[in-house]
């Protein structure tokens, strides 16, 4: 993603060089003068006496002696008073609060047991947030200065949030050292200028489902390019006429695959954005014929294959009761399946590929959308809180991470957003398929249910797609379409500061 650089923050100026920043008072650095000698005037000595007989009286200064032993142990216990409550008070105890939303508290607990175990004097308060709502909330608590220390947030959410993000610590993870350790799509989302904003504990993205026996009673293999792609969906599809083909009337019994609308197909904007990219389409402005393409392609599995419609129910309830050869989605979908439908038997593999010319220096494109983890800029424990995230994300957080979700009854933990661990799930059912995308992987400001809200980056940009896909369905022009989605885009993202508003296509 493209975030444009913030103005250059200005250091703060150096405390006085008679201030001590790290210290509550300071000695000071002269000896008050001693009291003047008397005086030697002339004047002033005594009239000579005649000799006295003078009596020693030299007692012991008891009383003195005990008054300097009072005001001893008053210091002494005011020394000790103070040094009591430094070490009682909550300067020395830190406690940092973690806004979460997938990962219960039986998956966090042992890791946040373990690193309080290292650090005694750091306290980890995890909350799971339910997702209605929560960029909101979140945005709201931030803005009153309530906000959590640690926060999760989507990768494509930077800009909305961007103000209140504190960078990376180059102590944490440096540029060179944060670029080899994740993938380069969160190396394009989440970086600032020279610093990034957000680590991730996990990555996903977009994997084709597929039904294995549908897909072995049409006689085609597993699709590598989007024209084989449709052929075998066409093959697989049924409709309840009498010889099962697809008219405008007709209801589909069986999908070949969930594509061409955009209201009852989930991550429909992630399958069609993906495509786009493939076509070398520039997602911040959509035009012309690559981009007509795209959308042509998308809207014929319901315009003229009729193998999808709106009045079917959503496409992961079709897949689930087994009614959908071809579905896109990712990862965390599979324990919905599971839970719905235990006897189905699926498998997950890449979304298929434009051809590709590698001599002109082309390259494979997936998709990604995953959650990342942020620290408050206005939390004063901004070093312990990235310390933390950077226990969860090392080799061997992530390892335990995944571990404690398996331990709790899942398939599978969250895939593992560090380069170093790809070939530990690279031969898994479910995961494989998403990690063998992970290097060619991108993203853009549109997801698909991140529940950022109507005002939310995402769905207002989801409006804008949802009607250039409406229109062409219902026999609009794909051209016109994309004129009219270039100018929602740009009125978007112009808003964020993403983009320069081009002039708008009349």
């Amino acid at each position: 993603m493209d975030i444009t650089t913030p103005p250059t923050l200005v250091p703060p100026a150096p405390p006085p060089p008679d201030q001590s920043p790290n210290l509550p008072f300071r000695l000071s650095s002269s000896t008050p003068p001693p009291p003047p000698p008397p005086s030697r005037d002339a004047a002033s000595q005594p009239t000579p006496q005649a000799p006295v007989k003078v009596v020693s009286s030299r007692r012991f200064p008891t009383k003195a002696l005990f008054l300097a032993l009072a005001g001893l142990l008053v210091v002494g216990l005011g020394a000790f008073a103070a040094l009591f409550l430094l070490k009682s008070s909550p300067l020395s105890s830190q406690t940092i609060k973690y806004w979460g939303l997938w990962e219960p508290d039986t998956v966090m607990k042992p890791l946040i047991e373990e690193y309080q175990a290292s650090h005694p004097k750091v306290k980890i308060e995890y909350t799971q947030q339910s997702p209605t709502e929560y960029r909101e909330r979140l945005q709201a608590a931030l803005s009153q200065s309530k906000g959590p220390d640690i926060f999760r947030i989507h990768n494509s959410w930077i800009p909305m949030f961007r103000a209140d993000l504190a960078p990376v610590p180059p102590e944490i993870y440096s540029p060179q050292e944060y670029d080899s350790t994740f993938y380069p799509t969160a190396r394009a989302d989440l970086r600032l200028g020279s610093s990034y904003l957000a680590i991730p504990l996990e990555y996903d993205g977009l994997a084709m489902y597929i039904n294995d026996d549908l897909l072995r009673g049409s006689g085609h293999s597993v699709p590598q390019n989007w024209d084989d792609f449709r052929v075998a969906a066409q093959a697989m599809t049924r409709c309840d006429t009498p010889d099962s083909s697809c008219t405008s009337k007709s209801r589909p019994i069986i999908s070949g695959a969930a594509m061409g609308t955009a209201d009852n197909i989930d991550h429909w904007q992630d399958i069609l954005s993906v495509i786009m990219l493939q076509n070398k389409v520039n997602l911040n402005s959509p035009s012309g014929k690559a981009a007509e393409d795209v959308l042509t392609y998308y809207t014929n599995f319901a315009k003229f294959d009729r193998m999808w419609n709106s009045t079917l129910p959503s496409s992961t309830t079709q897949f689930a009761a087994g009614k959908v050869g071809f579905y896109f989605a990712p990862s965390w979908r599979v324990f919905e399946i599971q839970s719905k439908n235990p006897n189905l038997k699926f498998s997950l593999h890449p979304i298929p590929q434009l051809p590709v010319d590698t001599s002109r220096g082309e390259q494979p494109i997936a998709w990604a959308s995953y959650w990342v983890e942020a620290v408050n800029k206005k939390s004063p424990q901004q070093g312990t809180a990235w310390d933390f995230i950077k226990f969860l994300s090392s080799k061997d957080g992530q390892q335990k991470f995944f571990q404690q979700s398996t331990s709790s009854g899942r398939a599978f933990g969250e895939p593992y957003s560090r380069v170093d661990l790809a070939s530990s799930v690279q031969g898994s059912p479910y995961l494989g398929a998403i990690i063998s995308q992970a290097p060619i992987s991108h993203s853009w400001y549109i997801a698909s249910h991140t529940f950022d809200g109507s005002s939310g980056i995402n769905s207002r940009l989801s409006t804008y797609f949802a009607d250039a896909v409406n229109y062409v369905v219902n026999g609009g022009s794909p051209g016109s379409a994309i004129k009219t989605l270039n100018n929602g885009i740009s009125q978007v993202l112009t808003q964020y500061g993403l983009i320069v508003a081009p002039p708008t296509q009349k």
